[in-house]
């Protein structure tokens, strides 16, 4: 298997779940929340995490939130962090805590 891959698997919610339950999303995942999930996908710019308790919901760590000299997380690791946004294309934006420096 590449290093890199999409979220896929009978597991993980498919687009059109995804898009109709936006509005349930954002309200139960609204900016400044703390988020829990585990990473489904890893691609160059970033991981894509499951959330937990929200099982319609995908959310996006970018990689240009991460510190310099730190590694993606690996596909299943757990992993805490908040919300800082949501996308238009229907991702939910993390910063993760291991990411974070004293200068955020």
């Amino acid at each position: 298997m590449d290093e890199y891959a999409w979220p896929t698997g009978p597991d993980l919610p498919d687009a059109d779940a995804v898009i109709g339950s936006w509005a349930a999303t954002v309200a139960a995942l609204p900016v400044g929340t703390r988020i829990t999930g585990e990473v489904i996908g890893r691609q160059p710019f970033g991981v894509f995490i499951r959330i937990a308790g929200v099982p319609d919901a995908v959310a996006l760590a970018e990689i240009s939130a991460m510190p310099l000299g730190m590694e993606l997380p690996a596909l299943g690791a757990s992993l805490e962090g908040k919300v800082f946004w949501h996308s238009h294309n229907h991702q939910v934006r993390v910063r993760l805590d291991e990411w974070r420096t004293s200068a955020q």
